[in-house]
């Protein structure tokens, strides 16, 4: 028997009765130190993957696994990606709903501010004509005022002076270096040619223009006034030949709006007929470029070109609007004589259009009062301003005919439809009225009339269709109110049917905006509409904080949010989301919740530049109010009180409409309870008068 050779030095473990060979016993050893090199891999391994396994789980997808919704995996992609749409859509649509709200309530603001001053202008006026025209002047030292001491004598004589000045800014700027060798800009021809509109038009696009000669805006006003002179007060327009014809709604100035429209639509002709339904200054800086450039399209295309008389075609509208300071800032040297032709022109505008005697143009509206016939033979050059009684040889007319007349004028011209039945005062403006769906429909069905197109309201979209498609507003002044705040449009009546389509506009944003978001123009335009109602506020602050403290007895400067909207509300006048502006306007104690309406004032926001004509005075009528402020003052103290002056309203109180107080109070503009001399004269900033004593009202050009 062998031995097993690997026994003495360790062995191999065989058992001695076994029979092995010595390769054998060195495979198996072989193979024994494999297995334990395996085991510890797997060891390590299975480890390893424990660790894997731990840190897998801890991992976002694996720790909210079991918060997903059962049908996440067997809901398919475009499903999932659906849903997802549908989320957006809701998001953005939420997005653009708020937007809209602050676009609407910065309209509502715009508006209801423009309106009462409106209403202020009449009521202003309503009490001036009342003083100059009523209050006795028989006290000593006292001159004795005119009859016609309502109206501005404007002859319809075009033949003024024909010596002008030029205003062309040069270096050469005294006086007598203002020759005609000096004159760089255009030279006109009368009667007007093609080529002599469009080098106005060449001229008026430069941005560095040469202003226009003296002598030749003054021609261009003496001509238009002698062809409106001979038109009817209703033009008459027929579409045999054109087979259309367009209509431009208010321009107000924004001469930009007006090019846009010819290049759109091609210059005025007898093939292009346009209709200008009025409003062609104020607020704008470029009234006089357009007004101009209207009445040029009249001289060259008469065939072509209608305009229309607007609530703004007046003289006193003008004076609280900015047309006036406009002329004398441009034309300061000859802004009298231009301003007395420019008076003349708008006497003799005609007061509507008819178009194929079945659609009626005016600029505002219609009253249940308002007879065509009646408006056709009206004379209706007396009226000056609409704003004073009319005139006739200089001399005031109060019968009642002419009130009527005077009433059919004023209804056309400052109106506007409302969505309830009848016909009401418009109190919002202070005059003209608001005709409903059922005036309407009576007058047309009286007068065989499709539908009535006006103006005078700004609209968001340019236009509106109102009353069952029979009332048409157009409005074709954009970015009216700030930047990006409208679009303009105008309105084509097409074919023998006189079908109406309309076509929108945006004039060429101010540089800097054209990039802007939607939601960067609706702010430009909240904080613009912003400060406008902060600048209200604050005229009315003594009002407001009398009215707090009423709320607020413990004077603890707090109210709740429904008592500071109420008076906010009740003091300003103003119909607006006061609750909405809250946020805008005034802080909230943090522990309490109430308003802290101190901060209402906190900010002094001016008035944007575009209104500073409010400022504007007017002291013609100087002597007279003196006269009138010495008569009131009875006690000769300097200063009138509410006492006397509504000693003063009882001798003319049944030619004034409002409360004296409030009139007085208006007056008083350091809120000190009593009115001064110059309080009084600067309030009457609002009326021209009729006296021959001239103050200098130049201003310098900015």
């Amino acid at each position: 028997m062998l031995k097993c050779a690997g026994r003495g030095a360790g062995g191999c473990g065989c058992d001695r009765k076994g029979e092995m060979s010595s390769s054998t016993c060195s495979s198996i050893s072989s193979l024994a130190e494999e297995d334990v090199k395996t085991t510890k891999k797997k060891i390590e391994v299975s480890k390893h993957n424990a660790v894997g396994a731990f840190l897998a789980s801890l991992s976002p997808r694996n720790l909210f696994k079991g918060l997903r919704r059962p049908d996440h995996h067997s809901m398919p992609k475009a499903e999932r990606t659906m849903k997802a749409a549908l989320l957006i859509q809701q998001w953005y649509r939420r997005y653009m709903a708020r937007i809209e709200i602050r676009r609407r309530y910065t309209w509502t603001i715009f508006q209801s501010i423009e309106y009462q001053g409106e209403q202020d202008q009449v009521k202003l006026f309503d009490f001036f004509n009342a003083l100059l025209t009523h209050i006795p002047t028989n006290a000593p030292n006292c001159k004795p005022i005119a009859s016609d001491a309502t109206s501005k004598s404007s002859s319809t004589d075009t033949t003024v002076e024909t010596k002008y000045e030029d205003e062309s800014p040069s270096e050469a700027s005294s006086p007598t270096s203002r020759t005609e060798s000096n004159y760089r800009g255009i030279h006109l021809s009368f009667p007007m040619q093609r080529k002599d509109l469009d080098n106005l038009i060449e001229s008026f696009q430069r941005k560095k223009q040469h202003r226009l000669h003296a002598k030749y805006v003054a021609g261009i006003l003496k001509q238009a006034a002698l062809h409106l002179k001979n038109l009817p007060n209703l033009n008459q327009v027929s579409t045999a030949i054109s087979k259309q014809v367009t209509i431009c709604g208010d321009l107000h100035g924004k001469l930009d709006d007006l090019l846009v429209i010819f290049h759109k639509n091609g210059l005025p002709s007898a093939e292009n007929p346009y209709v200008f339904n009025g409003d062609f200054v104020d607020r704008g800086r470029k009234g006089m470029e357009v007004f101009l450039l209207l009445l040029t399209c009249l001289l060259v295309f008469p065939d072509g070109v209608y305009l229309n008389r607007g609530n703004h075609e007046d003289h006193v509208m003008n004076t609280r609007y900015g047309f006036i300071r406009e002329v004398k800032l441009k034309y300061k040297h000859n802004a009298d004589r231009l301003l007395k032709l420019i008076e003349t022109v708008y006497r003799w505008l005609p007061l509507g259009t008819l178009v194929n005697n079945k659609v009626l143009i005016v600029h505002g509206g219609i009253s249940d009062s308002t007879d065509i016939e009646t408006i056709k033979n009206i004379d209706r050059q007396k009226y000056v301003s609409l704003l004073r009684p009319p005139v006739i040889d200089g001399v005031v007319v109060t019968t009642e005919h002419d009130k009527k007349e005077w009433k059919q004028v004023f209804d056309i011209l400052w109106s506007d439809p409302q969505r309830g039945e009848g016909c009401i005062p418009n109190t919002l403006r202070g005059a003209g009225t608001y005709f409903g769906p059922d005036v309407t429909e009576k007058f047309l069905q009286k007068n065989n009339l499709l539908f009535l197109v006006r103006s005078h309201e700004c609209k968001l979209d340019g236009y509106e269709i109102v009353h069952d498609n029979k009332v048409i507003t157009i409005f074709s002044a954009s970015n009216y109110y700030e930047t990006g705040s409208n679009k303009g449009a105008y309105l084509k009546l097409v074919g023998p049917e006189l079908k109406y389509h309309f076509v929108q506009f945006t004039a060429a944003p101010k540089a800097g905006s054209a990039n802007l978001t939607f939601r960067q123009k609706v702010g430009l335009i909240e904080t613009s509409a912003i400060k406008e109602l902060m600048s209200k506020i604050q005229s009315s602050k003594s009002k407001l904080l009398q009215e707090f403290a009423g709320m607020d007895p413990s004077a603890t400067g707090l109210v709740s949010v429904t008592d500071w909207c109420s008076a906010m509300e009740k003091v300003t006048g103003l119909a607006l989301p006061w609750r909405m502006l809250r946020t805008k306007l005034s802080s909230l104690d943090s522990s309490t919740g109430l308003v802290q309406y101190m901060t209402t004032f906190q900010e002094n926001i001016t008035k944007r530049e575009t209104e500073t004509t409010v400022a504007e005075t007017l002291y013609k009528n100087k002597s007279s109010l003196e006269a009138i402020f010495r008569i009131i003052d009875k006690d000769n103290s300097g200063y009138i009180s509410v006492e006397e002056f509504k000693d003063a309203c009882q001798l003319i109180g049944q030619h004034l409409t409002g409360d004296a107080v409030d009139i007085c109070k208006s007056m008083d503009m350091n809120k000190d309870g009593l009115v001064d001399l110059n309080e009084f004269l600067e309030t009457f900033r609002l009326v021209e008068s009729q006296h021959s004593i001239d103050i200098d009202t130049d201003e310098e050009d900015n």
